[in-house]
């Protein structure tokens, strides 16, 4: 049997998914010891994207397979019985034995959660990136609107980037403010290796006035990750949804905290 999982976790406090030679630390190794202790046998998960140390998710999916019978809310209910409080299933759902999380999703969806104020923050620090200097959001959201459509994203690509090709699809990426936050939210075919952090390494000094609209352009044109920004942190990045053909029918999520309504 096949079954897919819906996963929340607060990341701040793991060393990213990717299981690192029985690191406790990976939430790929917390996962499956919490599911193997259901199944009362080894479980291997496969999840829908990599993420780094101290990244968030509020929707991201995976799937297993065992010769275990269980009801599904077992492996809901019964995982979370094994897991620390950081890291939450939120559905289980048997799948067609075609089902692959990372390699059937058509689409991945990401938000970056800033908090724009003089003042840093001493409530959920971990959990978004704080910004001192004042940010002209309407500027950032048109100067990003470049990165929209399919283009190479060399220049956005981390050094340790293992993909093949750096060209992705981007099918929408916006920008807005509430208050003292500001959320962008972007959705492609796939992202390479930091790709959403340097987006808005680059869209930040755009929004403080030190960098030209016309510049986000530039970057994107170089193919050079050394005419880029920073790397923003990894506290405001959060995975909050991936798209799958609808035959697979999985549960549709909330994409986040209230605040992002």
């Amino acid at each position: 049997m096949r079954v897919a999982l819906g996963l929340e976790f607060d990341g701040s406090l793991w060393r990213g998914w990717q299981f690192q030679g029985h690191d406790p630390q990976t939430l790929q190794q917390v996962l499956q010891q919490a599911l193997s202790q259901i199944a009362a046998e080894p479980v291997h998960l496969e999840a829908a994207g990599r993420t780094d140390a101290g990244v968030h998710a509020t929707g991201m999916v995976a799937h297993f397979d065992s010769k275990a019978v269980r009801p599904m809310r077992a492996w809901v209910q019964g995982t979370n019985t094994c897991l620390p409080d950081s890291v939450a299933v939120q559905w289980a759902q048997e799948v067609p034995a075609d089902f692959h999380a990372r390699f059937k999703a058509e689409a991945r969806r990401y938000r970056y959660l800033i908090y724009n104020h003089p003042t840093r923050p001493a409530l959920g620090r971990w959990q978004m990136t704080w910004h001192y200097a004042p940010l002209d959001v309407e500027r950032m959201a048109a100067a990003a609107q470049v990165l929209v459509g399919r283009h190479d994203f060399s220049a956005f690509r981390a050094a340790q980037c293992q993909s093949r090709q750096p060209v992705r699809q981007v099918e929408h990426l916006t920008l807005q403010r509430r208050g003292r936050y500001i959320l962008l939210d972007i959705q492609a075919n796939g992202f390479l290796h930091h790709m959403v952090r340097n987006i808005v390494g680059v869209l930040l000094p755009v929004g403080e006035g030190r960098k030209p609209q016309e510049w986000v352009q530039t970057v994107l044109q170089s193919q050079d990750r050394r005419c880029a920004g920073l790397t923003a942190p990894a506290e405001g990045l959060y995975f909050v949804d991936v798209r799958y053909p609808p035959r697979f029918s999985l549960p549709q999520v909330p994409l986040g905290p209230a605040l992002w309504a």
